[in-house]
């Protein structure tokens, strides 16, 4: 070769001998075949070959395996957020004329998916209470999928995915489940009946709060196929870069999560008897709603809790909060450092109504020392408790 070819042509380097724990970050969008025949017949080898690197890379692939069989499934799909891993999901479940039905404490962007996008497009959805259980009655023969959210990321509702998962069935619908907040290791959704199980990787899996991804786990080849075919359709891919970050943070999620859980419940003990909180909610107190559902599918409880404040804090809140030192101000958790964030409940709600007229903060526990973290909350709370006394 001359030299500019030379700068363009690897030479072979022998691999014998070397073994990495690190999965190597290939990136690629072209990739290339051996000769013209294995080209010409690249697409017989479906969905789980190689065509384009934003069809998969061996990178994306071993994350994938991974947690396939963390979730127990049989295929899994990245997307690039958990949002789009939920749309996905719908997009290939429904058809004009089809509906779906969402429980009244899911995630915000769902329910805009359904009326900003859905709708229009002649996919009706419907709204039920996510404490309805086996009592659910809103399934028709239009009733497509069913979604559940178990439990709600800001009011914590545990839901009874195995007797809403029957009763979809029993109508002829998917059921597709968001378990971000219980991540694989202590909630198997597909074990209790989902067809989907969905995880925004940007949380506790990926947990550095430095990345955006999603995955859809199925109990099912051809879904994956129907979730695969979406997905090309709409060129949606992921970033081999991105994967290897997932697949470092996925190492340590369980000590993560195990400590941000015991830390988390243990806050949530301590706050119950604050004069300016209303209620807490986390689904290891037998107060929360489905406390007892809790206790019989889940292995723990991650980082992530609500309290519900007292009225007339408003004026008050956001100062105090401003003044915090460690937990920062943010919507999203399942990170390293801690998160706190007031949210809007009421507004979101059609089928159960809100009736709490305070602010809800929603708490993440990160992995700072668990006494200057109490140090922050408990300075937090003693200075709204200041203030309603006032």
């Amino acid at each position: 070769m001359r030299d500019l070819s030379r700068c363009v042509h690897h030479p072979a380097v022998s691999h014998e001998g070397f073994a990495s724990f690190a999965v190597p970050t290939y990136r690629a969008s072209t990739i290339v075949f051996p000769d013209a025949e294995s080209y010409t017949r690249r697409r017989e080898r479906g969905p789980d070959g190689y065509t384009y690197g934003l069809h998969g890379t061996p990178t994306s692939r071993t994350l994938e395996a991974q947690l396939t069989a963390l979730e127990g499934g049989v295929r899994t799909a990245l997307v690039p957020s958990g949002q789009a891993a939920i749309t996905v999901v719908m997009l290939a479940a429904l058809a004009p004329g089809d509906r779906v039905l969402i429980p009244d404490n899911a995630y915000p962007p769902v329910r805009g998916f359904c009326e900003n996008f859905l709708q229009p497009r002649g996919i009706d959805h419907g709204v039920y209470d996510p404490l309805i259980g086996k009592a659910i009655d809103l399934i028709d023969e239009r009733t497509k999928l069913v979604w559940v959210e178990s439990p709600g990321s800001t009011t914590m509702e545990i839901q009874d995915v195995a007797a809403i998962a029957a009763a979809a069935h029993a109508g002829g619908a998917l059921v597709g489940c968001d378990n971000t907040w219980a991540t694989p290791l202590l909630f198997k959704p597909l074990a209790h009946g989902a067809d989907f199980s969905v995880e925004a990787i940007t949380k506790y899996i990926g947990g550095h709060s430095d990345l955006l991804m999603g995955s859809i786990s199925m109990a099912d080849v051809a879904l994956h196929r129907r979730v695969k075919d979406i997905m090309r359709m709409l060129g949606i891919g992921v970033s081999p870069d991105d994967c290897a970050m997932v697949l470092r943070g996925l190492e340590t999620m369980g000590v993560r999560l195990a400590h941000m859980g015991t830390v988390a419940a243990e806050f949530a003990k301590r706050l119950v008897g604050s004069p300016a909180s209303l209620r807490v909610l986390h689904p290891a107190l037998p107060s929360c709603p489905g406390h007892d559902l809790w206790q019989r599918d889940f292995s723990g409880a991650s980082g992530v809790f609500s309290v519900v404040l007292k009225p007339g804090l408003e004026s008050a809140l956001d100062p105090a909060l401003s003044a915090m030192r460690l937990f920062a101000i943010g919507a999203s958790w399942g990170g390293t450092r801690s998160l706190i964030a007031p949210m809007s409940v009421t507004a979101e709600r059609t089928v159960t109504p809100w009736t709490a007229t305070g602010t809800v903060l929603r708490i993440s526990v990160g992995l700072e020392d668990p006494v200057d973290l109490w140090g922050d909350l408990e300075a937090l709370f003693a200075t709204l408790a200041q203030a309603l006394s006032a």
